[in-house]
């Protein structure tokens, strides 16, 4: 495969010019360059400019709104609203991060309720901010049906993520995020593309068959991991995104979404709880740290995130590759 490279900051420049040259203004432009160009320099392509063309698709179709301008609300003690206004995520996001913090703090636990939004990004991104200012952090969204509950054959559950941040001695964090489907919906994409198979249990075909073939797996339904374990994962996490915080259950964004390969409608909710407040002000830091060496003394043993931090170190100097044929996609959204 052909490739080109790419500084940080000429991919960072191409992201910015591409959407406002497609209708978002500059705070929305610089709120989803800043998530996408996150997962490039973290080496997580699957959320990064891979999923440029899908942003400029939604916002040319009029879906999202590219001047939209979130609110922030108070609506309970420890519980914070956003309208995100029919805008990507990420600008909703980042105007919700320190009030939730700071009410946080205030409260000992708080919520932030993310509607009226359109999601496509890695969660980690949103946690970790939270993580570094010192409190543990949780997320959960949904999507459109793509995941078959365990036991079914047709799609129902998005691949709806989750995410979790826990602070380090050091001022970083430890992050996961994952789906709820054995195999990222963006990966699948990706096998898709290059040509290669996805791993067994991945996925089913149009007729419910196991298949590892990533364009049988788009046209069939993913499935969970773990079974009914997953499953019941992507249940809650579409209650709580869903009917909890008023916002759309995966099946409903699916019936709203006019697929235009962009993100689709729906809700995110966000917790932070800060440790200070909690039975051991005093100690949990490094009670996590006794954790973190007991598992690391284990040979080979990588903690969650470990090597999105490796690569954050790299990529400023190595700077990130793309595949030539999504750089001249992107290349040509610019108007």
């Amino acid at each position: 495969m052909t490739e080109v490279k790419l500084t940080l900051q000429e991919a960072d420049a191409l992201v910015m010019d591409v959407l406002r040259a497609n209708g978002a203004d500059e705070a929305n432009a610089r709120a989803v360059a800043d998530t996408v160009m996150a997962a490039e320099r973290d080496v997580c392509h699957s959320h990064g400019i891979f999923r440029i063309p899908g942003y400029v698709a939604s916002l040319k179709s009029g879906k999202v709104n590219g001047k939209a301008n979130p609110k922030i609300e108070k609506i309970a003690p420890g519980v914070l609203q956003a309208d995100a206004e029919r805008g990507f995520a990420p600008l909703a996001l980042e105007r919700g991060r320190q009030p939730l913090i700071d009410l946080a703090r205030e409260q000992g636990i708080a919520a932030l309720a993310i509607r009226n939004m359109h999601h496509f990004a890695a969660l980690w991104v949103e946690v970790e901010p939270i993580a570094e200012a010192g409190l543990a952090a949780f997320a959960w969204t949904a999507a459109t049906p793509m995941v078959a509950p365990a036991g079914g054959t047709k799609p129902l559950f998005g691949t709806n993520p989750m995410a979790f941040a826990w602070p380090r001695k050091d001022g970083s964090s430890m992050a996961f995020d994952m789906a709820t489907a054995a195999t990222a919906r963006g990966e699948i994409m990706i096998m898709a593309r290059d040509g290669k198979q996805a791993p067994p249990g991945a996925g089913i075909d149009a007729e419910g068959n196991p298949t590892t073939d990533p364009n049988a797996i788009l046209a069939g339904a993913q499935l969970p991991f773990g079974g009914y374990k997953g499953s019941a994962i992507a249940m809650m996490i579409e209650l709580l995104v869903g009917a909890l915080i008023g916002d759309k259950l995966s099946f409903e964004a699916g019936e709203a979404d006019i697929k235009d390969g962009g993100p689709p409608p729906g809700g995110e909710l966000m917790i932070a709880i800060d440790p200070n407040r909690f039975g051991d002000p005093e100690g949990w830091l490094a009670h996590g740290e006794k954790l973190f060496a007991a598992m690391k003394a284990q040979e080979g043993l990588r903690l969650p995130g470990e090597r999105r931090h490796q690569n954050r170190l790299k990529t400023p100097k190595d700077g990130i590759v793309l595949p030539k044929s999504l750089y001249d996609t992107v290349c040509g959204l610019r108007g």
